[in-house]
């Protein structure tokens, strides 16, 4: 194994600006497909970061001109732990390790941030989706490709996420045509937040995430956990109760409150200290 195919060089974490961390797919030569030689250590190196208290938001974007193209049908790569298993027993442990990296994302104290560079197209797709944050240059597209190749489009959670990112006819048609979403069109149906022009994608997301990190930390955990718990709420009683109770939490447990009433009397950027005096 050359120095270039190490699986550890296919993921790519920098500290671009205080409290931010970049995290890059870094294989743009297979317009870094969720091979297993990235995906496992891109799954480290998230299991790393939610537990590093100096990154309070994370950007997650490709090398090269694709954000991630799904599969990879010529370099898999190796799914570790499977010596001594039967081909049932070595699929499921490779879409646990797949299914892992998506749940990882979601379970992040951190808000992540999909900066989709270019084709996010079936797994690559999920793995925008599981992202908190969607935000897209102009030449970005989406594709649901599972059936372009003759299996089912579902994958990866991508049933559950997208009828909740963009309701369910339009997920329905796009994931039952597998055709292009356009970065101009993902925004207008809500796929996106936001797109902008390439060179300007990575600045924009760290705007973001900086933004994101001058407020509380626990109110922004609460904030990202109850967002998700929302969607899987039965009851809109009950995740109002799940919010009241985050909500309570960080007013009573914090001064936060009284310091942004003060900083907004005082003309001032509030300093959250997430404690109380």
């Amino acid at each position: 194994m050359t120095e270039q195919d190490r699986p550890e060089r296919y993921v790519v974490v920098e500290r671009p600006r205080p409290q931010v961390a970049l995290v890059t797919l870094n294989r743009p030569e297979r317009m870094n497909s969720m091979a297993f030689d990235v995906m496992v250590p891109l799954k480290s190196a998230f299991d790393e970061l939610t537990y590093d208290n100096s990154v309070r938001a994370v950007v997650l974007t490709g090398a090269g001109r694709g954000f991630s193209s799904g599969a990879d049908h010529k370099s898999a790569g190796s799914v570790p732990h499977i010596d001594g298993l039967t081909r049932p027993t070595f699929g499921l442990r490779s879409m646990e390790v797949l299914d892992d990296v998506i749940l990882a994302l979601r379970k992040m104290h951190q808000p992540v941030i999909a900066a989709v560079n270019g084709a996010a197209i079936g797994g690559g797709l999920c793995l925008a989706l599981a992202c908190d944050i969607r935000v897209a240059a102009a030449e970005a597209y989406f594709r649901a490709a599972g059936i372009n190749n003759g299996l089912t489009a579902s994958e990866l959670g991508l049933s559950f996420l997208l009828p909740r990112a963009i309701g369910t006819s339009r997920a329905f048609e796009i994931m039952l045509t597998g055709r292009d979403v356009s970065a101009e069109e993902a925004e207008r149906i809500g796929l996106v937040s936001r797109t902008v022009p390439g060179a300007d994608l990575l600045d924009a997301c760290f705007d973001i995430a900086e933004r994101i990190a001058s407020f509380s930390r626990p109110g922004v955990e609460l904030t990202k956990r109850t967002l998700w718990s929302g969607l899987d709420a039965t009851t809109l009683e009950s995740h109002m109760q799940a919010e009241g109770l985050g909500q309570l939490y960080v007013r009573l447990l914090t001064g936060n409150f009284e310091e942004a009433v003060a900083a907004r009397k005082e003309q001032r950027p509030p300093r959250f200290t997430d404690d109380r005096p």
